[in-house]
């Protein structure tokens, strides 16, 4: 099994791990709705799922369809 012929200094440590940083999600504003999202997912507003400013899923329908 290899072992370090050195110790790896606290410094160079975090030097290579300088690239792991949080990154800021990317907001998006619903062009229907006005409502802030994820970018590229779908979100529910008032019983309903929005994709893109159109309705994919209407709850309320569905729970009618049921009953």
């Amino acid at each position: 099994m290899a072992h370090p012929k050195r110790k790896i200094s606290k410094q160079r440590r975090n030097k290579r791990r300088t690239h792991y940083k949080a990154k800021a999600s990317q907001i998006a504003i619903d062009p229907t709705t006005g409502e802030a999202h994820l970018s590229h997912r779908a979100h529910w507003f008032e019983g309903k799922l929005y994709y893109r400013g159109q309705v994919v899923i209407d709850a309320v329908e569905d729970e009618e369809e049921v009953a």
